[in-house]
């Protein structure tokens, strides 16, 4: 049986407010052991530990992160959030637009990204 709306919700709302403020290990701890990441859609799809290589560059970064849509159905969702990044006396902001697929306990195990450069604004 597919993982019920409400815990998709819950792991999606928790995964946008991690990539923010939280920790690789936390956001990891949101995947399931053969998840696989493809982030940019296009580049090397990641799985193991490169899915906790890729987020730890998020370590240490001034974020912040907000949930501007979401869409459940069938056990998957997509959704579409902000990241804003202060580095360097610049800010960097991101709205990418995720899809995720969960396994029946509501771990993620794929997660497809949909931006490119040109989506990045500096100010």
């Amino acid at each position: 049986m597919a993982a019920s709306v409400d815990r998709i919700r819950e792991v999606v709302e928790t995964y946008v407010r991690l990539v923010g403020s939280g920790t690789s290990d936390e956001i990891v701890a949101l995947y399931a052991e053969d998840a696989t990441v493809e982030d940019p859609v296009g580049t090397d799809v990641r799985s193991g530990s490169a899915i906790k290589e890729f987020y730890s560059t998020l370590d240490g970064l001034e974020q912040e992160s907000r949930l501007l849509a979401l869409r459940i159905a069938g056990g998957e969702a997509v959704f579409h959030f902000e990241i804003v990044t202060r580095a360097d006396g610049a800010t960097y902001t991101l709205a990418p637009i995720d899809v995720m697929t969960f396994d029946d306990e509501g771990r993620i195990t794929g997660m497809r990204a949909y931006w490119g450069d040109a989506d990045m604004v500096i100010g």
